[in-house]
């Protein structure tokens, strides 16, 4: 009797233990229940987006650059040239006559507002270089307006080294008229003016030469400034 008895707890223990969710370990600490899976952070399509945008920006940017240059190539064409091939010549000559303390490196040139040269060299072949050409071509007879800004590098040795660390600018424009069936040659010298007495900023100059020939480029100036 007894015996059937302890079997009956036995069962009823063991059918509990069954039925009951396993709620602890066996050491009494909660089981952990299993980690989700890990979604994908709000982060990531936001920083997505971003970039994307940055680069539709990027495109639209170069694509801005490229239109402004085909339109000021096309200002140059209507206004400079004025649709007229060969009625006159241009050549636009630029002369380094500057001293040892500046090393050119920058160059822009604009004719009449549009700009036909920009460059920009900090190697040194820029300053050696005492003369080159600007531009050289048709142009339409009549007045014309040259603007020049130029960017020197100082440039010195013992107690003027210090010049190293300095930039100086020199800019001007100059009206000239291009005569009907004439070549224009205007030089732009870049010199060093004044003399010991004269601040180092204001000695970089420009001086425009203005010269008429014949087109094939024979004979004496037609006319000089």
């Amino acid at each position: 009797m007894k015996t059937r008895r302890t079997w009956g707890v036995l069962g009823f223990l063991l059918a509990a233990s069954v039925c009951l969710p396993r709620a602890e370990a066996a050491d009494g600490a909660p089981i952990a229940a299993p980690a989700p899976e890990p979604a994908a952070a709000p982060g990531d399509s936001s920083a997505s987006a971003v970039r994307l945008k940055a680069l539709e920006r990027n495109v639209n940017d170069l694509k801005e650059q490229v239109f402004r240059t085909r339109a000021r190539l096309n200002l140059l064409k209507e206004t400079v040239l004025g649709g007229v091939i060969g009625a006159s010549r241009c050549v636009i000559k630029h002369k380094n006559e500057m001293g040892a303390t500046f090393r050119l490196i920058k160059v822009v040139y604009a004719l009449d507002g549009v700009q036909i040269m920009n460059k920009v060299d900090d190697t040194g072949r820029l300053a050696d270089m005492p003369e080159f050409d600007v531009y050289n071509g048709a142009i339409q007879p009549g007045n014309h307006t040259l603007s020049v800004q130029l960017v020197y590098q100082g440039s010195g040795f013992g107690v003027f080294s210090y010049l190293k660390g300095y930039k100086f600018k020199a800019s001007s424009s100059n009206t000239f008229l291009a005569a009907d069936g004439k070549a224009t040659v205007v030089t732009v010298v870049g010199y060093e003016k004044g003399g010991l007495t004269t601040n180092m900023e204001d000695k970089p100059a420009v001086e425009f030469k203005v010269n008429l020939v014949a087109p094939e480029g024979t004979g004496s100036p037609a006319a000089k400034k």
